[in-house]
């Protein structure tokens, strides 16, 4: 649709040049009607001058139509550049051949005032001259016959460059307005890649989390079932969330926090009070919105690999909305021996998808320390 929509404006911009083109003489003697009341305005001069313009229309239909299309969208330069030069040539036989004759030199030729005044002349005796009257010498009224005919005039190169700088507007044209909708067309392929790549993401982040979620509800099992049967409550709600919140663009802030609070709510049915677990999320939440999951993957991070079973852990996530920005930070303790698991999808998805949603309008800070693992994220809220 928008496609047609562009040679629409294409074809507009073509009829309002030549809309112009063809007004232009008949503004030009209007104007002198309107400065010299003794001069009548004669459409047969306009016609004259249409007749000229109607040449170039035609070349120009020709061209754009049919020979700027072998360039511009088919790249085919020998055929073009081969039919203009026969246009080229054709154009200028066609001038040389339409040339109005110059006339000798008579005395019909004469303006009409100077043809009065010899009608009142006294007659020249051809017998004697006299003093008063110089003979006539033949070479004053010859040698003008004497240079070679001129095969291409002045006028023929000016119309010569006319038709060669409408062309080059016409090229300019087209190209620009094929420029435009090869932008576009680029935009939308982008938009659509980026769009795949998020859904294809958003497919790997679901898989991955809710493996290690029932990894833990598995360990959970052995040492405490009445405690798997609360995890598996709160499993629930948490995949009720990514069921009908997951596919989403983006979520408010309120439902992506309460799936926060459920998901360390879980964890903390796993482990001993060696674990501290502080959570600071914000109890009055403006209306935006945020990609879904895009915060829990740093707290998932944080449980699987910064706590440890032989001493204290700790895990301290605080989020705070300030200046149209949300500030996350996640710092968490390091395991004695670190979680070596191959993969790591999730956070290396997390990156993915913070460029491909925010470009360069982010901030990830990660710093990992001997004894400490810390990430600060800032991204900007709509």
């Amino acid at each position: 649709m928008w496609m047609r929509e562009q040679q629409r404006h294409e074809n507009l911009t073509y009829l309002v040049l030549w809309g112009m083109l063809f007004a232009a003489p008949v503004l030009s003697l209007y104007v002198r009607t309107v400065n010299d009341s003794s001069f009548d305005f004669n459409w047969n001069e306009v016609l004259m001058v249409w007749k000229l313009f109607a040449i170039y229309l035609v070349i120009f239909l020709f061209h754009n139509f049919f020979l700027a299309h072998l360039l511009v969208y088919k790249q085919k330069r020998v055929i073009y550049f081969s039919a203009i030069a026969i246009i080229i040539a054709a154009f200028i036989a066609y001038q040389c051949t339409n040339r109005p004759m110059r006339k000798a030199h008579g005395p019909h030729d004469k303006p009409r005032h100077e043809r009065m005044e010899d009608r009142h002349r006294p007659p020249i005796d051809d017998m004697s001259f006299g003093f008063d009257h110089e003979p006539p010498r033949p070479d004053r009224f010859h040698h003008q016959d004497k240079k070679p005919p001129v095969m291409v005039g002045e006028h023929d190169i000016i119309a010569l460059v006319v038709l060669i700088l409408m062309l080059g507007m016409n090229l300019g044209i087209k190209l620009y307005f094929k420029s435009r909708r090869d932008s576009k067309v680029m935009a939308a392929l982008e938009k659509e890649n980026l769009e795949q790549q998020l859904e294809y993401l958003r497919y790997q982040i679901n898989p991955h989390f809710f493996m290690n979620t029932l990894n833990n509800i598995h360990a959970l099992v052995d040492i405490n079932p009445e405690k798997a049967k609360d995890t598996i409550l709160e499993l629930s709600k948490m995949m009720r969330f990514i069921l009908y919140e997951g596919d989403k663009k983006g979520v408010p802030l309120s439902r992506e926090f309460e799936f926060i609070r459920n998901y360390v709510t879980l964890m903390r049915l796993r482990y001993t009070d060696k674990v501290k677990l502080q959570v600071n999320l914000p109890t009055e939440v403006p209306d935006y919105e945020i990609p879904p999951l895009i915060l829990i993957t740093f707290i998932e991070n944080a449980f699987k690999h910064g706590i440890s079973y032989q001493h204290d852990s700790f895990i301290h996530v605080t989020v705070e909305v300030k200046d149209n920005q949300l500030c996350f930070e996640c710092r968490n303790s390091k395991a004695d021996k670190p979680n070596e698991e191959k993969g790591g999808v999730g956070l290396a998805n997390v990156k993915q998808r913070l460029n491909l949603i925010y470009g360069e309008n982010y901030t990830l800070n990660i710093q990992d320390d001997p004894d400490c693992y810390d990430v600060k994220l800032e991204i900007p809220l709509s």
